[in-house]
């Protein structure tokens, strides 16, 4: 009696540690990578009218990277992207038509407005795309549609791009103005 007590004591802590690990591991699922984080209210900075023949119209593209390879092209890390989109003037408010999100092959991943937006005098306001979010690839870029005054100095839209996970690899790009 005293021998099966002992094997079943053995049992239950050898089956203890992997049954509470498959629990945690079961219970962890995360849906981050098929949803955008919600980087900034849209809605609340529609603008209903605004007189582009009064506006210089600029386009920028900016490249970043949501994976890049490692040692070969067979090894991947996946990187959190912080985009910033920057007023640079203190007096003149900046209009954005679009913000589109463009994966490595070319093709649109997401909008992250419908209707033109605003940027503040001095603003800043950032999209985030989650280090598990891979949509864009290797190759992914952003390209922005803008209307500013013409005195005003051009907006800056920069990335930064980093994780912990991988070494603790951390860059930047900014956008170069393609219109």
């Amino acid at each position: 009696m005293k021998l099966i007590y002992i094997s079943m004591i053995r049992i239950i802590s050898l089956a203890l540690p992997v049954i509470m690990f498959s629990i945690l591991f079961i219970g962890c699922t995360d849906d981050r990578a098929s949803k955008p984080i919600p980087s900034a209210n849209w809605a609340k900075r529609v603008v209903n009218e605004v007189n582009k023949d009064s506006l210089q119209f600029g386009k920028s593209y900016l490249s970043i990277y949501s994976l890049i390879y490692s040692e070969t092209e067979h090894r991947t890390h996946n990187l959190t992207v912080m985009v910033s989109l920057r007023n640079t003037s203190d007096k003149d408010t900046i209009y954005l038509e679009n913000s589109h999100y463009f994966d490595t092959n070319g093709n649109l991943v997401r909008s992250y407005h419908e209707d033109i937006i605003y940027l503040a005098p001095m603003e800043t306001i950032e999209i985030i795309i989650d280090e598990l979010d891979i949509s864009g690839g290797t190759g992914s870029n952003f390209i922005f549609d803008w209307y500013a005054s013409k005195t005003c100095p051009e907006p800056i839209f920069e990335a930064v791009m980093n994780s912990t996970m991988a070494r603790g690899i951390s860059f930047t790009t900014t956008a170069k103005r393609i219109e």
